[in-house]
């Protein structure tokens, strides 16, 4: 019994690695969309509002898996939205400046 238990737990993903896995998915489907608004020809003031409601599945579990990580951490539910939606809007800013950056030079990303 004590066996089972202990696999069982060595078996459960980390909080750690739902962030890798979830951040992962969240920055491909950012990478998708910016490709995708690259080729539309999307004015950068039409991506910086249209990135806010795009990838909307990957963000939340992304979101999600920081807030357990933060709080299996010690943080307070308040700190660890806090913290979640920072890197959230740090994504999004990222994305944006990519996607200007891409514009400006009329290139493409990779991929």
């Amino acid at each position: 019994m004590l066996i089972t238990s202990l696999l069982l737990v060595a078996m459960a993903q980390s909080p750690s690695a739902d962030v890798a896995t979830a951040r992962v998915a969240f920055t491909k489907c950012l990478h998708a969309d910016m490709k995708k608004s690259l080729e539309a020809k999307m004015a950068p003031a039409d991506y910086e509002t249209a990135i806010k409601t795009v990838c909307q599945t990957e963000r939340d579990a992304f979101r999600k898996a920081v807030i357990a990580l933060d709080k299996a951490s010690g943080d307070s539910d308040a700190d660890a939205a806090e913290d979640a939606d920072m890197q959230v809007e740090d994504y999004h800013e990222n994305f944006l400046e990519k996607f200007t950056d891409y514009t400006e030079t009329n290139t493409m990303p990779a991929g």
